[in-house]
């Protein structure tokens, strides 16, 4: 009879094993269905950039998606630029237009994002260890009054800036962009960098200067290497903010600083605008974002999540 009486019990704990196990797999589908999705829905515009770069006029107007199936890739637009692989050996304007464009935008990115870094840290690394008091401020009021700038809308700084770089021959200077791009990124390294000081423990600034080193040399030997992931994501941050930065190019340059998002938005011709162009050079401004996001994808992932476990 006791036998017998399990049955119905190890019964209900297969049948309970297996509706568990049902749910797990449902479970696991759904979020990975989510994920195929949302994939595909950001990764969409890329490749719709890519294969328009590769289209002629009637092709993009029909929406053809898929190369060999609904059209045959062409290298109108890589070739308007002098990038297509038959015109690289011959000597091109627009080729070197472009190359100027890209140089711009790498030492005025790259610069203002370095600069950001190297000053963001030092305003955190202030705001994370020392108490600072400004009238009625205090460190969380300085640290919300430097994220408040990017309230402001660009159009209300511009004839600000633009009447300032008049005045200081800065207007069309690369140096001028980085200096502004350098203001523009700032906020946010501050607080990703105040974030991640906030989680190395004060210790080791006390041990540290017991040992003899100062401020200084706590920061730079100590804690700077510590916080390495959240400058790189910092770094990165800034590097696409100000690669991207079309407003401000266009409103302060003219022909010598003109970087690559002010190139991208000039090709219209007298039959409208030029996809094949504009999309051939979207996907060269793109490219190096994407190597340096798979390169340094560790550090990315790292410095952004430093403050979620705290």
């Amino acid at each position: 009879m006791a036998a017998e009486a399990t049955l119905p019990t190890d019964f209900a704990e297969e049948a309970g094993a297996g509706a568990r196990r049902t749910r797990f797999v449902v479970k696991q589908v759904l979020i990975y269905a989510a994920l195929v999705f949302w994939a595909f829905v950001s990764l969409f515009p890329v490749y719709w950039t890519i294969t328009t770069s590769m289209k002629v006029a009637k092709d993009v107007q029909l929406g053809h998606l898929i190369p060999f199936v609904d059209f045959q890739p062409n290298w109108l637009g890589w070739r308007s630029l002098g990038l297509s692989p038959d015109t690289l050996g011959n000597i091109s304007t627009v080729r070197a237009e472009f190359l100027q464009r890209f140089m711009n935008s790498v030492v005025t990115a790259v610069g203002a994002s370095l600069l950001a870094v190297l000053i963001g840290a030092l305003a955190a690394y202030g705001l994370s260890r020392f108490r600072y008091k400004f009238l009625w401020l205090r460190n969380n009021d300085i640290a919300f009054f430097f994220l408040s700038q990017l309230i402001l809308p660009p159009v209300v700084l511009a004839l600000p800036f633009l009447v300032l770089y008049r005045e200081l021959a800065l207007l069309d200077s690369t140096i001028g962009l980085v200096l502004l791009y350098t203001l523009t990124v700032l906020p946010i390294v501050i607080w990703i960098m105040k974030d991640q000081f906030d989680t190395i423990p004060t210790e080791l600034d006390e041990a540290a200067q017991v040992d003899g080193l100062g401020s200084w040399g706590t920061f730079f030997r100590i804690i700077l290497p510590m916080a390495l992931p959240g400058m790189v994501a910092a770094f990165i941050l800034s590097l696409i903010l100000c690669w991207n930065e079309y407003f401000f190019a266009a409103l302060l340059t003219s022909t010598n600083a003109k970087t690559l998002p002010v190139m991208v938005a000039s090709q219209t011709g007298s039959q409208g605008i030029n996809w094949w162009s504009m999309a051939a050079l979207s996907t060269s401004a793109i490219a190096p974002l994407v190597v340096v996001g798979i390169f340094l994808e560790r550090y990315i992932i790292k410095g952004l999540t430093a403050g979620a476990v705290k």
